[in-house]
């Protein structure tokens, strides 16, 4: 989801992305419970990186905050992307009528239409249609949402082991800049998220474009490539 980016960024500053486990080329079925945390600490530590800059976006600005609440020495700035997993307070109308649309689906093993549930709530957004979304975004988030499934099938029984206490009861806790951006046509549990990351956070800035939905960085990559290379740059002064 990254690629519009990458190049620029690479040519300009020391960049590392990693697949959470699960996604992507991250295919290792853990061997006990699945702590997405110690995951992205093993990898920088692996890497040998003291101090960094955190970009997640959904579930994985989630793991970003949590990241910075077990190793802060670690972390120099937030930048959430449509905050979602750990930082979402409860499960709103919209994000109720999404699970349930994705599970009916995986109930019945049709990935298509669990793919599609995917596409329908996140990439298009709860208040516009498919035709308001690049053909290309949605294709790649077909591609990427597909291979998660078919991943982690047989990862029912995978316990995940979550943050205590909670990282939304420890917001005031984070004391590094944060950026959180929003899109206007997300569902209506990360506009929860937001605005509690935003209240939360000691300083937390808050970005919203109305016209994207879940995934800005992949609507509008050339805009989003400028937003944080702002960011990073005002935060390393």
């Amino acid at each position: 989801m990254w690629d519009p980016q990458w190049p620029a960024l690479t040519a300009v500053v020391d960049t590392v992305r990693l697949d959470l486990r699960g996604f992507g080329d991250s295919t290792e079925r853990p061997s006990g419970a699945l702590s997405t945390v110690d995951d992205v600490l093993d990898t920088l530590t692996e890497l040998g990186i003291e101090r960094c800059h955190l970009v997640g976006a959904s579930m994985g600005a989630g793991v970003a905050v949590e990241v910075a609440l077990s190793a802060p020495e670690l972390v120099a700035s937030l930048f959430l992307v449509g905050p979602g997993g750990a930082l979402i307070p409860e499960a709103t109308s919209e994000l109720r009528a999404f699970a349930a649309a994705e599970g009916a689906a995986l109930d019945e093993g049709d990935l298509d239409a669990a793919v599609e549930a995917n596409l329908t709530w996140w990439v298009d957004g709860p208040r516009r249609d498919a035709g308001a979304v690049d053909p290309a975004v949605r294709e790649l988030v077909r591609v990427m949402q597909r291979r998660a499934f078919e991943l982690t099938d047989d990862w029912d029984d995978v316990e995940e082991q979550e943050l205590e206490p909670p990282a939304l009861d420890r917001l005031a806790d984070i004391h590094v800049p944060t950026l959180v951006l929003v899109g206007g046509q997300d569902l209506d549990a990360i506009h929860d998220a937001a605005a509690r990351v935003a209240a939360g956070v000691p300083g937390a800035r808050r970005v919203d474009w109305p016209d994207t939905a879940h995934l800005p960085s992949m609507e509008r990559p050339e805009e989003f490539l400028t937003l944080l290379r702002d960011w990073v740059g005002f935060t390393d002064r």
